[in-house]
């Protein structure tokens, strides 16, 4: 079994942040802070264990933010950070320097190298968002691609884990820097860009859309890449400017046969279904799959396939995991798939989940 991400934030990621600090700022009481920030570590989550390193540098690092933030991009140079000895520190700037923005967004350039930094510049977009922004355009354009990736994902409007920024959520402001990242030589940035778009496409289809089209007319090296993982959220939902953008025709595609292979699946078992159909004309299908129950409905990617001519016939079989995991529970019950067809429901059957003891109601 994996180790749990928190354990990532321990006595040696603590101990790399301290040997960088003394080796900066001669006052620094390396031992202090060190049992300071491990207090009570082992009980609290991910980010509740780097808030509290966090806190403990405030208190052993007693200065005034602009010079703590100068010790800072100091220490980054005498230690090789990583995720975890660097986050603590990105945190303590997002918390203490949002009142010192260019001295904050300096640190943050020369930490994200090495450590996160989309969260910490949450705050800084909130209380400064012409200016902070407008440094962030000039980041676009650094040689380094982690910070042309902060870029983008610091900017995201649904940022996972990261502060909700209202205004982030509006279509437009965001702009030029994705213009500038689009079509980056890194896929790592390419990613953000296209997972930021996705972000708007929730709030703001039609804008999403509409800009996507613009970069496929503009052309590039990647624009197809981009274009295919920003719209999946907008594909799931069948959005029908989305599917005209990849040339999937609503109604194109007929199922011949669904096939369930067993008609009760356990808890901890797996839906295994075949489904074969034939396209109607030529062309894309984007095919998805629906779980639906009782108050939910739940959609999966299934396959994408062009039809090079009508009447071509493709053959999918699938297994979906009922494995139970801590953040979602799916009780037993009746449940119904669902096969959608470049964004339209083409053919259904039922089934039902039963727990081990073999009841199939909650």
């Amino acid at each position: 079994m994996a180790e749990p991400l928190k354990e990532r934030i321990n006595t040696g990621s603590v101990g790399v942040l301290a040997e960088g600090l003394a080796a900066v700022w001669t006052p620094f009481e390396r031992e202090a802070f060190v049992r300071d920030a491990l207090a009570g570590l082992a009980g609290l989550e991910l980010k509740a264990r780097v808030r509290r390193v966090a806190g403990a540098l405030e208190r052993w690092l007693p200065l005034p933010f602009p010079e703590a933030g100068a010790v800072l991009r100091e220490c980054a140079e005498k230690v090789r950070f990583d995720l975890w000895s660097g986050w603590p520190a990105t945190e303590y700037v997002g918390t203490h320097g949002t009142a010192h923005l260019e001295e904050a967004m300096e640190t943050l350039a020369v930490i994200t190298p090495f450590s996160t930094a989309e969260f910490a510049v949450r705050p800084l977009l909130e209380r400064h968002r012409k200016d902070a922004l407008e440094i962030m355009l000039g980041w676009a354009s650094s040689p380094d691609e982690h910070l042309r990736r902060l870029a983008s994902e610091g900017t995201r409007a649904r940022l996972p884990w990261g502060s909700r920024v209202g205004w982030l959520m509006e279509p437009g402001p965001t702009l030029p820097v994705l213009d500038a990242l689009r079509d980056d030589p890194s896929e790592y940035v390419r990613r953000s860009v296209a997972n930021h778009v996705n972000d708007l496409a929730k709030e703001h289809p039609e804008f999403a859309v509409e800009l996507l089209a613009r970069w496929r007319a503009e052309g590039g090296s990647h624009v197809e890449a981009v274009l295919r993982h920003a719209l999946r959220g907008l594909l799931r939902a069948g959005d029908t400017g989305a599917l005209a953008l990849v040339g999937a025709v609503p109604g194109n595609g007929r199922v011949e046969r669904l096939e369930i292979a067993e008609p009760v699946v356990p808890v901890g078992g797996r839906l295994r279904f075949t489904v074969a159909l034939s396209a109607e004309e030529p062309g894309p299908l984007v095919l998805k799959y629906v779980l639906r129950r009782d108050g939910s409905r739940r959609t999966f990617h299934l396959a994408n396939r062009t039809a090079a001519v009508a009447g071509e016939r493709f053959t999918l079989v699938r297994a979906h995991s009922y494995r139970p995991v801590t953040t979602r529970r799916e009780p037993p019950g009746p449940r119904v798939l669902e096969v959608v067809v470049n964004g339209e429901v083409r053919a259904s059957a039922s089934f039902t989940v039963i727990n081990q003891t073999g009841v199939g109601e909650p």
